[in-house]
């Protein structure tokens, strides 16, 4: 944590960040707890003999984390940028090598040594390993200059070493070699590093180590350079590795030379390349882009966009435009809100660069459009499923269409993948077993890299296989009758062991578009520990693939195929596996339910069975995190479920994921999920179920604030519940009935509705109800004016929530105290209120009332003058915003900009 706070310099370091540093999974439900005590010890660290809860001088608390104040003389990072600012600022290239010399004096080794792994992947440690990095690069530049070049040979060997990879660093370090008379050496060196490239990324050094190769073998190492911007900021190097095996796509290339050459006058160079799943697309995409690389000085970016199959959801041109200003040095809180405010920030800073940008997978023009620069000077390179004529129309991009290769081209990358030797032995085999994957470069792929695997295997062996397997996979043929896939993928399918085989075919049982390893064990009816080893061996086999953390999935075409196995295997077994993995969904939502609402549930935990376990969470963070991890995956099921007769299952998980709906801002899904699972009790028949699953509706509509829809509702639960004499669920229906009314303003009949639930709770001796009905009654007693009874009742409710554990009830306690001080004119107290609030509700998981606490919090703060700290409040209320609460977004953005 020290680290870290130092790495930041003086900068905010939120909660969030703190806990992700100490816990690379999901972390426990004290994480804050253990955060604030480690700060209490760096800070009695720091000051000796500093009294218990005091804050001191140097850590302090912010509204989302601490920030340590440092003096500049007190820090050798900071004491470094120092050196490398003075030496940026004079023109005396010795001068500005001595300076920069004094700064690189003060390293010792790399950030945050000894943390490993921590130190070389936080993204703090490594930020400040690339100034490094620049830092030396600008000696080096300075050393060539001044005619020094031995001064900078020890810090350039040492970041050279570092950065292996780095060809400004290994070019430098060639050139000083050279210039100090160690000719020898540095043509050892460029060899070294072509050979390493080679090995390690599977292309040759770029246009600067050849450059500064030609100089050295020409003598010339020693001569002065044109000056450079000794400013600059590291260009960014994105590409994925070029393909080591890529063969032909000789007319492609030839195009996407000539469109490289001649960009069009009013903007950049586009190339659309668009064809079928797994024609080579990205592969196209990523070899153009290696070739070209040279032309575009400026540096290359790439984007993985998920248009379609594999990254989850489809990237937004939001997420897309904050991921590009990053990569091009544009600090994230400067980047703005909305959409086309960060467009035109983005082409603001690309104009003038010569940048070549891949955006791969992409979904549609609309995804694209605003991600284009708007200045000549740059190449963007497409690659989409569907042919983007809109691209083509409003940005005159260049079609491509990716095609099949010619049976030449696919024999000659056999060839480099499996080797001449092997492929001629074969004769004609070889170019029937290309026909025979239809020649789809995924297929051929797949077969060489089986046959690979396998040298003992004659390739004659392999096209007998896919002679025998023809006729599969008939949704995924090509224009070629032999284009089938199926063949391809039984080979890795027949190597699993029986266990791993049925589990594969199993996947499409499950409706979401991603399974986690638990999901996975459900599907079996296996123990998590072997549904682990089992996913282990899938993913190893390359028949599903870890797109994000914990979250696996397969190729539609592998899809396929699994799904095709599954149906030989029969109805039985299918069914079988959809109601284990309904079960083990339902039971682990409803242990979160029960966590998240802080009382016992009348419907409690569904039973699940002998072959399925739910999962245990140690507390409400562990569980919330889970929710929003299955989210998609969850509402999938609840349609699953309703869509195949399974109503009770329907409803039942459609109530267990209402609080992660509430506390996630979902509202919109909250409400459609909720209508499917109504719709299935009202044909299965189930009065528990609708009265239950009307309360819920109720709720959906209540944060959409549709108070009309929302009393609808409540009052056919009501009824329900009534007719089932089931008292406990009617008194929170009519709890929910006074929550209603006091938005409606309604306060009077809100705290007369009250009294039911109230004395349904006092003769039952529910003290969490109670506490509910409390706050209630104190939000409306402070809108009535009665400041003196709304703080008695807030306050006496946050003692029974504190008891309780109950963060998301003391939130609402001090949002209400925080109301009750600004009526009274207590700008500092309501302040205090509303901060408490932000930090209760932040550790309940719940965004959108963190984000109205933060608003109030906000306003407060501009109340007691303070308008520095309230833009902070705002901006990051803003950030807690989600998608189905625009009008208080917009509220925020007219906070944030009054003048806008």
């Amino acid at each position: 944590m020290l680290a870290l706070l130092l790495a930041r310099a003086g900068s905010l370091v939120t909660m969030t960040e703190l806990i992700d540093l100490l816990w690379e999974e999901s972390a426990p439900a004290s994480a804050s707890n253990v955060v604030h005590r480690q700060i209490g010890a760096l800070r009695r660290l720091l000051e000796p003999g500093l009294p218990t809860r005091e804050t001191g001088r140097y850590l302090i608390r912010q509204m989302s984390g601490y920030q340590l104040h440092v003096a500049p003389e007190s820090l050798d990072l900071l004491r470094f940028r120092g050196l490398v600012a003075q030496a940026r600022s004079t023109d005396d290239p010795g001068a500005a090598l001595d300076l920069l010399l004094a700064g690189l004096g003060l390293w010792r080794g790399r950030v945050a040594a000894g943390l490993e792994p921590v130190s070389r992947t936080h993204p703090a440690f490594t930020a400040i390993e690339a100034e490094h990095a620049v830092a030396v690069r600008e000696a080096a530049d300075a050393a060539e200059r001044s005619g020094r070049a031995a001064a900078v040979l020890v810090p350039l060997r040492d970041a050279a070493g570092r950065h292996p990879l780095d060809e400004a660093l290994q070019s430098r370090l060639l050139v000083a070699l050279a210039a100090d008379g160690r000719q020898a050496e540095a043509v050892d060196l460029y060899h070294a590093v072509r050979r390493r490239m080679a090995d390690e990324l599977g292309i040759d050094p770029g246009e600067e180590m050849r450059d500064a190769y030609d100089r050295v073998v020409r003598r010339t190492a020693g001569r002065t350079p044109a000056p450079t911007s000794a400013a600059a900021l590291p260009a960014p190097a994105q590409l994925p590795p070029d393909l080591p095996f890529f063969a032909g796509r000789v007319g492609a290339l030839a195009e996407a030379y000539r469109v490289a050459g001649a960009p069009g006058p009013d903007g950049a160079g586009v190339l659309a390349l668009d064809g079928m799943p797994g024609v080579g697309k990205t592969t196209l995409a990523v070899h153009i882009a290696h070739a070209l690389a040279p032309r575009y000085p400026d540096g290359q970016l790439y984007v993985e966009l998920r248009g379609f199959d594999g990254q989850g959801p489809a990237m937004s041109t939001a997420e897309a435009l904050r991921g590009l200003l990053g990569s091009l040095g544009v600090p994230q809180d400067t980047i703005p809100a909305e959409l086309h405010a960060q467009a035109g920030l983005f082409r603001s800073t690309v104009a003038g660069r010569r940048l070549l940008i891949v955006l791969d997978n992409c979904r549609d023009t609309e995804q694209v459009r605003h991600l284009l620069p708007g200045s000549p000077g740059c190449l963007v390179i497409v690659t989409s499923r569907s042919r983007l004529t809109g691209l083509m129309a409003g940005a005159g991009a260049h079609p491509m269409p990716v095609a099949l290769p010619t049976l030449e081209e696919a024999r000659e990358g056999f060839i480099r993948r499996l080797g001449p030797a092997r492929v001629n032995a074969a004769g004609d085999m070889v170019d029937e077993i290309i026909e025979s994957c239809g020649r789809l470069p995924l297929a051929c792929a797949v077969v060489c890299a089986r046959a690979a695997s396998r040298p003992d295997t004659p390739l004659e062996r392999i096209a007998e296989e896919l002679r025998l397997a023809r006729g599969s996979l008939d949704g995924f043929s090509g224009d070629d009758p032999n284009t089938d896939l199926r063949a391809v993928f039984s080979w890795s399918y027949r190597a699993l062991n029986p266990e791993t085989q049925r589990l594969f075919r199993l996947l499409p049982a499950h409706p979401g578009k991603d399974v986690s390893i638990a999901g996975a064990a459900a599907l079996a009816g296996v123990p998590a520990r072997a549904g682990r080893r089992l996913v282990g061996e899938l993913n190893r086999a390359h028949l599903i693939a870890e797109h994000r953390p914990g979250r696996y999935q397969t190729h539609d075409l592998l899809h396929a195929y699994a799904t095709e196995l599954l149906d030989e295997a029969g109805a039985a077994e299918r069914s079988a596996a959809e109601d284990r993995c309904l079960r083990f969904y339902r039971s682990t939502a409803a242990v979160a339910h029960e966590l998240l609402s802080t009382r016992a549930e009348q419907h409690g935990v569904p039973d699940t069975g002998p072959d399925v376990t739910p999962l245990a969470f140690p507390g409400r963070v562990a569980a919330m995190s889970w929710l929003e991890a299955e989210g998609q995956v969850l509402i999938d099921l609840v349609q699953f479920a309703a869509r195949t007769g399974r109503h009770a299952a329907a409803w039942q998980l459609a109530v267990g994921i209402q609080h992660y709906f509430e506390r996630s801002g979902r509202s919109l899904d909250w409400a459609a999920t909720a209508l499917v699972a109504l719709e299935a009790a009202e044909r299965g028949g189930d009065r528990p179920g609708q009265a239950r699953t009307h309360r819920s509706l109720a709720g959906a509509y209540y944060f959409q604030r549709d108070f009309d829809a929302a009393v609808l509702h409540l009052e056919r639960s009501r009824s329900l519940f009534v007719a089932l004499g089931l008292g406990a669920e009617l008194s929170r229906v009519e709890f929910n009935i006074a929550m209603v009314l006091r938005q409606q303003g309604r306060h009077d009949e809100a705290l007369a509705a009250l009294a039911k639930p109230i004395a349904q709770a006092t003769a039952t001796g529910d003290r969490k109800q109670l506490a509910d009905a409390a706050v209630e009654q104190a939000a409306n007693h402070a809108a009535l004016g009665h400041r003196d009874e709304a703080a008695r009742l807030a306050r006496w409710a946050l003692g029974v929530f504190q008891e309780l554990d109950d963060q998301l009830g003391a939130g609402e306690c001090w949002d209400v105290i925080g109301k009750v001080h600004t009526a009274a004119g207590d700008h500092e107290a309501a302040v205090a209120a509303w901060r408490a609030a932000a930090v209760c509700f932040r550790e309940a998981s719940a965004r959108p009332q963190t984000a109205e606490a933060l608003t109030a919090l906000g306003d407060a703060l501009t109340a007691a003058g303070d308008a520095s700290e309230a833009g902070r409040a705002w901006d990051e209320a803003l950030r807690l915003i989600s998608y189905a609460q625009a009008a208080t977004a917009h509220a925020l953005r007219r906070r944030l900009r009054p003048s806008a």
